[in-house]
């Protein structure tokens, strides 16, 4: 089977209504592996899937079981793949919130990013706290999550800020990578200019 059809069962099996509720579906599930390939530490692979579906899913046999933990585990290596290339990492969906932020993909996908950042935050944050948080804003307020905080809220309210910022999430995902995974003697990546 070509990866565009495993990619494609993938994301009916995650967008089905079946599974638990706070499972990923496909959208977060990628913002989520697109986090964990970024990540300072490697999260075991059981651990990983285990989040991503809340609870086992009611899977119709082995067999499918396999060709979907399968495909995770393929599209999180293509994944890793990109990133390291040097060709910037586009997530699948537009770089937008639209009208409508709560119902956008890029929110799901920046929800689930940002729970592969949790899976591991002490790591995310212990070697340069500063660094890694202003990378991570746009993702943030992406999200929606943190709305509530004063910042958040001030943030959310500069319309052309936000979609600004939604902009340049491929090259944050290129230099958060860089800055966990570049070799040392490389220099650190320089931080987006605040507009």
């Amino acid at each position: 089977m070509s990866f565009a059809d495993q990619l494609e069962r993938l994301q009916q099996f995650l967008d089905a209504d079946d599974l638990h509720d706070e499972a990923l579906d496909y959208l977060a599930g990628h913002g989520y592996l697109t986090a964990l390939c970024i990540s300072p530490v490697e999260v075991p692979e059981e651990e990983w899937i285990a989040e991503l579906f809340a609870e086992e899913p009611n899977y119709q046999d082995e067999a499918q079981k396999t060709d979907i933990e399968g495909s995770l585990r393929e599209l999180k290596a293509e994944i890793a793949r990109d990133l390291s290339s040097d060709e910037e990492l586009e997530p699948p969906c537009d770089l937008t919130l639209g009208d409508e932020p709560d119902l956008s993909d890029l929110r799901s996908w920046c929800v689930g990013f940002l729970e592969g950042v949790f899976l591991r935050e002490e790591d995310w944050f212990s070697r340069d706290e500063e660094t890694v948080s202003e990378l991570l804003l746009p993702i943030m307020v992406g999200s929606g999550l943190f709305d509530d905080q004063p910042e958040f809220a001030e943030i959310a309210q500069d319309e052309d800020m936000v979609e600004d910022m939604m902009q340049h999430i491929p090259e944050i995902l290129t230099q958060l990578f860089l800055l966990f995974h570049a070799p040392e003697d490389k220099p650190k990546p320089a931080l987006l200019s605040r507009h």
